[in-house]
């Protein structure tokens, strides 16, 4: 037995010396750290031993069978998966494969591509199930609830702890929902500003008659309804960080008085002369292209520099790789014990759906859909019926141009199967087969 170098280590199991090699070098070639075995006896003394991510293994081996050492890595491999190959081929050997715990069922002869991606749709599982079963992040409060390990994020943080080591005014650009104000948090609650205070403000949310007065308060009489002097957004957050998120929704008008407020940093409440000291930092947002709307004169240019001093770019969701796993267990278990609920798990169906949607609504939508989920479990693991049907559809229609009948033709078996708990007559009867 040999073993290459590899993060993710396999045993090839056949009974034929010239399989066994090709089948090692094609995994090896990927990184993989790879064995070797004759037959299931040998595989089942090496496992006693060494753990492993995958076996791969015949069907047909002198001795005891490739389902015989399926059924064995079930009850003593807690965390190692199977796949199936086979020259013998019939849907009789598939069902009982997939009942005793196979991943995979891959029909001789078939060629390098079909293997390699057989063998990352069990490892992307196995590596799926793991993350759901690590204990849930807990963010600390200098985190201020950005979950992920994924190098996007990183590559945020590292310039989120930069920027909370100065004053200087920083812009966070991303989608809708991607997590702006968790950022601009963050950036507040790591730096000296810390204990003063956080003040947000969604400058599309305020009407425009209305935002002045809001951000800059006003003095008694300034209006009709000014009965007494009243602070604005910048007084309460004197010492602290005030968040202008959507800034871009703010009209030109507005825009030269926040220029000012960046040059000066006084602010003129309405109906006042004389201007007011505020020692504020200001994060500002925006899910647009503002370098575009500076070009279209749509934002001021001026302002645009005053407030694109540190950049930060937050990633979509679909950009960042396993930490859709990592926040929909963040978001699972919190849920879950709002409402005294038992914690849920999901199913690799369900995990697959997750991994490969798009998520327009990037953490926002994900967070929904796992609250919905949570509240509408019936049972404590939830699968793929369970999923809102966009969700569903959308994938399945996903990259399928591109896969050959015989692919085809193989996951729709499979899924008919797992769909019947591989009840073999049912299956037969949905297939349309004897």
């Amino acid at each position: 037995m040999s073993a290459g170098a590899g993060r993710e280590r396999i045993l090839v199991v056949d009974d034929a010396p010239d399989t066994l090699e090709v089948l090692q070098r094609s995994l090896a070639a990927q990184g993989y750290a790879t064995w070797g075995a004759a037959d299931a006896l040998q595989a089942t003394e090496f496992l006693r031993t060494t753990p492993v991510d995958l076996v791969v293994t015949d069907l047909k081996m002198p001795g005891a069978s490739g389902i015989d050492l399926v059924r064995h890595i079930r009850s003593n491999c807690k965390h190692t998966r199977v796949m199936i190959v086979t020259g013998y081929a019939t849907v009789e050997s598939a069902v009982e494969a997939m009942k005793k715990g196979a991943e995979e069922y891959l029909a001789k002869p078939f060629t390098e591509e079909e293997l390699l991606a057989a063998v990352r749709r069990v490892l992307d599982r196995r590596r799926q199930q793991r993350l759901m079963g690590r204990p849930a992040e807990r963010p600390g409060t200098a985190d201020c609830g950005l979950i992920g390990e994924s190098p996007a994020l990183q590559r945020v943080r590292a310039v989120i702890a930069k920027a909370a080591a100065t004053t200087a005014t920083v812009l966070v650009t991303g989608e809708s929902g991607s997590g702006k104000e968790l950022v601009a948090r963050a950036i507040h609650y790591r730096g000296a500003r810390a204990a003063a205070p956080f003040v947000p403000i969604n400058c599309g949310g305020i009407p425009e008659a209305l935002l002045e007065s809001e951000l800059f308060g006003y003095v008694k009489g300034a209006f009709t309804g000014a009965y007494e002097s009243r602070a604005g957004f910048f007084q309460t957050a004197d010492g602290g960080t005030i968040f202008l998120d959507e800034i871009s929704e703010t009209s030109l008008a507005m825009q030269v008085k926040l220029l000012r407020v960046l040059q000066d940093r006084s602010v003129y409440m309405v109906g006042d002369s004389k201007p007011r000291r505020v020692d504020v930092r200001i994060v500002a947002a925006t899910n647009k292209d503002i370098e575009h709307l500076v070009s279209n004169h749509a934002f001021r240019e001026d302002l645009f520099y005053r407030i694109n001093v540190i950049r930060i770019h937050v990633p979509p969701l679909r950009e960042r790789g396993d930490d859709v796993l990592l926040l929909m267990r963040h978001f699972a278990a919190r849920f879950a014990a709002e409402l005294g609920k038992p914690p849920v798990t999901f199913t690799d169906r369900a995990l697959n759906v997750f991994s490969k949607h798009s998520w327009p609504g990037n953490v926002r939508e994900l967070e929904n859909v796992v609250q919905r989920l949570v509240v509408m479990a019936e049972e404590p693991r939830i699968d793929l019926p369970d999923l809102p049907d966009p969700m569903r559809f959308c994938v399945q229609h996903e990259g399928r141009t591109q896969r050959s009948l015989a692919d085809v033709e193989r996951e729709h078996v499979r899924n008919v199967l797992a769909s019947v708990n591989g009840n073999r007559s049912r299956a037969a009867e949905i297939l349309g087969i004897d």
